[in-house]
């Protein structure tokens, strides 16, 4: 199998359509949430720890799904795509978690923060998912 070429716009294109997952997931999850009122209504700041707990176990399960999106659809090096994700994931992250900072009535401060903190690693998991699976595939593939 030879090396493929570089490609900014399927390398863009992997990166946007893991970001559009991630944000998609997240936010029909949180609709669906305030929906069934599980969450406060829109607007309202969520103090309960565990509301709290929840939204981030969610939004760390669609981060790692959408690296592994970002993974599979690079035209190569899967892994540095998964990581880009993850670098927007924290960029984006960031000035959520400095503004709640001073701005503690909206929420508690480790809800951001933690965004933040989790957002390369489960990057990172996504591009290890990926690249075991494909290690699989190359191997039975190579099997027959």
């Amino acid at each position: 199998m030879g090396r493929q070429p570089r490609n900014l716009w399927r390398s863009t294109g992997a990166v946007v359509l893991g970001f559009l997952v991630v944000v998609i997931l997240s936010l029909g999850t949180d609709e669906v949430l305030h929906l069934l009122k599980v969450y406060p209504p829109w607007g309202k700041p969520m103090f309960d720890p565990r509301l709290n707990l929840l939204a981030l176990s969610y939004r760390v399960v669609c981060s790692v799904i959408g690296s592994y999106i970002a993974a599979k659809f690079a035209p190569r090096n899967p892994m540095r795509h998964a990581l880009i994700l993850g670098a927007v994931g924290v960029v984006l992250s960031l000035p959520g978690a400095v503004f709640i900072t001073t701005h503690t009535d909206l929420g508690p401060v480790w809800y951001p923060v933690s965004l933040v903190v989790t957002a390369l690693p489960c990057a990172w998991l996504g591009g290890v998912l990926y690249q075991k699976k494909q290690l699989r595939l190359d191997v039975a593939a190579t099997s027959k």
